[in-house]
């Protein structure tokens, strides 16, 4: 989907992480409202600091719609396919998940086991970001969200 401008750009991070904060901190300044889901209160590291619009432990409550993207900043947690399935049902805009491009990732698999068909899967980004050798958190931050106004403005991303 595209962004008509009509509605404010919305990025929601599930998982709070390292990366999670660094994503919602930077988001704000490019232009996005941002959104913290922690699904599970008991993985919060003190108290969270979405340092942005909106902090929640569901998807319902971040409002996703068209103009919603969401990233998945944990590949390693249970709640993956069913966070991915709620979120490709509210026909977000976009939705990607952190991980390392050589494997196949775990989404796959549970996305399967709960019967989510493979055009629904394939909506799924894996790797996300831009290719600049991100190694700590906030670089995988700004590769993320460089990838995401890239694709918002249509572009392919990378060098001119």
């Amino acid at each position: 989907m595209s962004d008509d401008g009509s509605s404010p750009r919305r990025l929601v991070v599930v998982f709070e992480s390292a990366v999670a904060e660094a994503m919602l901190r930077l988001a704000v300044e490019v232009g996005f409202q941002s959104v913290l889901v922690e699904p599970d209160e008991t993985r919060l590291r003190g108290t969270p600091r979405p340092h942005g619009d909106l902090f929640v432990h569901d998807l319902t409550a971040a409002h996703l719609d068209g103009h919603t993207d969401v990233v998945l900043s944990d590949h390693h947690r249970p709640e993956i396919g069913v966070v991915l399935k709620e979120a490709l049902a509210a026909e977000t805009r976009w939705i990607g998940i952190l991980g390392k491009p050589s494997i196949e990732g775990p989404h796959v698999k549970m996305l399967r086991d709960l019967s989510v068909p493979e055009d629904q899967i394939a909506r799924v980004h894996r790797p996300i970001g831009l290719d600049i050798g991100s190694k700590t958190p906030a670089e995988i931050a700004i590769a993320t969200l460089a990838g995401l106004i890239a694709d918002r403005n249509n572009r392919p991303g990378g060098f001119f």
